[in-house]
């Protein structure tokens, strides 16, 4: 009496009779005998293996909770199923010893920011675990490291200061260009003001250079009988008053003397 063994693709059987292994069997239909033979199936497919959340203490003493996905497959059926009693189990506990180890080295800050370089640096270390437990890991990522909640709200808290500070650096940085570029345009404004002014009184101080040179020129072209015409219009101010003393040189006495207003004047002097 014979039993029917189905061994599905991408899958070893493993023909054990009275519980020693006997022989392996490929992909297909297979007969063995029951009770006396087992069909053990291993499948060389790859395989993807989620391991539970654990702890990991970084080199600044911070619990972190490491969440690891791996993909591995079989590289020889036999050797897997016979010489290690749970070649997984062993593969499991191997990565999670490396993580710890290069986590370990690692202060917090560090961890967190550098997973793509602990992924690097676990499948160096894990590398073909062929020859302990026929075993080929194909690829393991870190899926989360995720801080204890006391440490979560110690950095939430540091991150939120951090924060407030970037900000208040931020304002007052504004405030100084606000201030600055207000001063800078008062002093501008300053600036063209004197400038301004400057320009102005120079403008004046020419014009008044050019009328007093224009009066000077006119002067030199005009004979005495001008300027003692301008004396006697002085004079008569003079007279007008009540309180005027006018004193004058004999000649220049006689000389206007001369001039019918000046001797009224000098008459009218003498009448008081």
């Amino acid at each position: 009496m014979f039993g029917i063994a189905i061994v599905k693709q991408n899958t070893q059987g493993l023909i054990e009779t009275l519980g020693k292994y006997s022989r392996t069997v490929e992909a297909g239909l297979h007969l063995y005998i029951p009770l006396v033979q087992h069909v053990r199936h291993v499948s060389l497919a790859m395989q993807p293996i989620l391991l539970q959340k654990y702890s990991v203490i970084t080199s600044d003493n911070a619990d972190v909770q490491a969440s690891v996905s791996l993909n591995y497959h079989v590289t020889d059926a036999v050797k897997y199923s016979y010489e290690n009693t749970n070649s997984e189990e062993s593969m499991i506990q191997l990565v999670r010893g490396h993580l710890r180890d290069i986590i370990g080295r690692l202060e917090l800050n560090q961890a967190l920011g550098s997973t793509s370089n602990i992924n690097a640096q676990l499948a160096a270390a894990i590398g073909d675990l062929t020859g302990l437990y026929e075993i080929n890991v194909d690829r393991v990522n870190i899926d989360e490291l995720t801080p204890s909640p006391e440490i979560q709200k110690a950095m939430d808290k540091q991150l939120t200061a951090d924060r407030e500070r970037v900000a208040t650096i931020a304002r007052a940085e504004g405030e100084a260009r606000n201030i600055k570029l207000t001063t800078d345009a008062k002093n501008a404004a300053l600036v063209e003001t004197a400038q301004a002014q400057a320009t102005a009184t120079r403008t004046k101080a020419d014009a008044e250079a050019y009328r007093i040179e224009k009066i000077r020129q006119a002067l030199s072209s005009v004979d005495d009988k001008y300027f003692r015409d301008q004396s006697l219009l002085a004079f008569s101010k003079l007279a007008e008053g009540n309180n005027n003393l006018v004193v004058m040189d004999k000649d220049d006495i006689t000389e206007l003397g001369k001039v019918p207003v000046a001797k009224e004047l000098w008459d009218a002097g003498k009448n008081k």
